[in-house]
């Protein structure tokens, strides 16, 4: 699926290269449509999410480092093809961020997946870091952070600091996100100009109740 760089109508701010949305095609739209309702049910919501989220995981295999290498076919032939290279791993900002592990293992059987925990201050409402385990050697790799809602960005911009402060270069990051907002987008790309955001939809409403959904705890 080819990613589309154009922001939705309502919204003409420009978020820079580094910011990709899926194409809006009328199955994406559906998929959004659906996770929306608030008449689905939990089993409909879930099928449908992972169905977006294995989209956006896809998408977000495509910005990882490939080489190129050679193979033989059964038949004796000499393939050219492509192979990524090794050091990838995922992040999930929990527990939201959890729904997506199983849509990255399901495409990357062995690859090796962090958490992080990020809760809000009850009086202050700011992003506070609980608990954080990564790979020992996450600074030699490529990460792909997984959020499906961003709303003001405050829990991207903490786990992006987390992850900084664990030696990994801003540019080595990719977040693959469902949901995201204006605001959300401005705040996060003007604290970090080199990190990659992957999104399907930018909307000034963020379906919050994701997680809870997901997890029924609704």
């Amino acid at each position: 699926m080819e990613p589309d760089l154009i922001p939705e109508n309502h919204e003409k701010y420009d978020y820079g290269p580094n910011l990709i949305r899926l194409r809006t095609t009328d199955q994406i739209k559906e998929l959004q449509t659906v996770l929306r309702d608030k008449t689905t049910s939990r089993s409909d919501f879930i099928f449908f999410a992972d169905r977006l989220i294995r989209l956006i995981v896809e998408e977000g295999l495509n910005q990882l480092p490939y080489q190129k290498c050679v193979v033989e076919t059964p038949t004796g032939y000499k393939y050219e093809g492509l192979k990524y290279e090794r050091g990838n791993c995922g992040v999930s900002i929990m527990r939201s961020g959890e729904a997506m592990e199983q849509g990255l293992r399901d495409c990357c059987r062995s690859i090796r997946i962090g958490k992080i925990l990020i809760q809000s201050d009850e009086d202050t409402h700011e992003a506070k870091v609980f608990y954080a385990k990564l790979p020992a050697d996450i600074q030699k790799r490529k990460v792909l952070l997984m959020y499906p809602i961003m709303s003001t960005g405050n829990t991207i911009r903490k786990a992006v600091n987390v992850l900084e402060e664990h030696g990994v270069n801003e540019q080595n990051i990719v977040v693959l996100n469902l949901f995201s907002t204006p605001h959300g987008l401005k705040s996060v790309i003007k604290s970090f100009p080199d990190l990659k955001i992957l999104t399907s939809e930018i909307h000034p409403s963020a379906p919050n109740h994701f997680g809870m959904k997901y997890f029924g705890t609704d």
